[in-house]
Formats: C-alpha cells, structure tokens, sequence
C-alpha cells in the first residue's frame, strides 16, 4: 500500500472536461473504466482527498490490485493515486468497521513512480520515443522480450504498438511466467 505519482495531464480522458475531484460522482466514471479493461469494480470505492485519488476495497490477487492502481492512476487529471486495496477475500463487515484508514501523504511527496514494497512487479514511466521492445530492452536487457511486459499490462494494453509518454507500466520480474 502507498501513494503513487502520475503524469496528471496525460491518460484516458473519463471524466470529459470536468476535473475529477470536481465531478459529481468520481467513482462512477472510474468503476466504468475499470470494468471496461475487464476487471471486476464492484469491491472497489473511489474518492478524491486533496487531490490524490484513494482507492479502497478487495481484489482477487496482486496483479489485479497492481493493474486496478495503473488504470486509474492513468486517467487524465489523476496525480497520485492512494492505494489501499487488499488482497483477497473481503474481511467480514464486523472488520470493516475497526479498520483504520492510512494517512494521506503531504504535497511534497516523491514526483519519481515508485511501486510500493509489496508489489509485486516494478513500474516504469513511458518516455517519448519509447517502444515495448526498447523498454524491454532497458530493463531485460533483450528487446524481444516486449511481449513479457505486454501481457503484464493487459487487459490495460489492447496493442503493443499503443503506449504514450507518461503513462505507468507493469515490469513484472524477467524470470517470471
């Protein structure tokens, strides 16, 4: 759990012209985008506070938690996105009630994408001119290797050919499956 930074102006534009923490109902757009890229949004809450945007509620496994953080964190005007997501079965409603909500990081918080220490993948910001295959060529060190970093993007990524400058990957680990 953590506090991400992301490019704010950049992203998918589901708010329209309204600035997210204005909308009316910020979690409606952001649940929709979520199920759009094929992952269950009906254990997740959305809410904005001091312009980071705080996401709550249970996920399957990791890879869906790190994907639903991604998704969100690359829509157009989102900056930081809290996640507070948890890990698999939801708890019982007596649990809910006693849990406690982690504090908000100041204004001052890192600008470097910086995955939390208990993801299981790292992140990687697109630079202009960047390729899958370059970006697998920085961090595997083998371009072909592309298609390692695609999958741990979809449903996210539709093409391979379609990244933007600003926008957060997935870098699962080069052994992994």
């Amino acid at each position: 759990m953590g506090i991400l930074d992301f490019a704010r102006s950049v992203g998918a534009k589901v708010f329209g012209s309204t600035e997210p923490e204005k909308h009316e109902e910020p979690y409606k757009p952001l649940r929709q985008h979520v199920a759009d890229a094929g992952i269950a949004s009906d254990q997740l809450n959305f809410r904005f506070e001091n312009s980071v945007l705080i996401v709550e509620g249970n996920v399957p496994d990791q890879a869906t938690r790190e994907k639903v953080i991604l998704i969100v964190g690359n829509v157009n005007g989102v900056g930081k996105v809290d996640d507070r997501l948890s890990v698999g079965k939801p708890p019982a409603p007596a649990e809910v009630a006693a849990a406690t909500a982690m504090p908000v990081a100041d204004a001052g918080a890192a600008e470097a994408v910086q995955a939390p220490s208990d993801w299981t993948t790292k992140t990687y910001t697109v630079q202009k001119g960047d390729t899958l295959g370059a970006i697998a060529k920085k961090m595997y060190g083998k371009s072909s290797l592309y298609p390692k970093i695609f999958e741990a993007n979809k449903p996210m990524l539709k093409d391979p050919d379609k990244i933007y400058p600003g926008q957060v990957l997935r870098i699962p680990p080069q052994d992994a499956a």
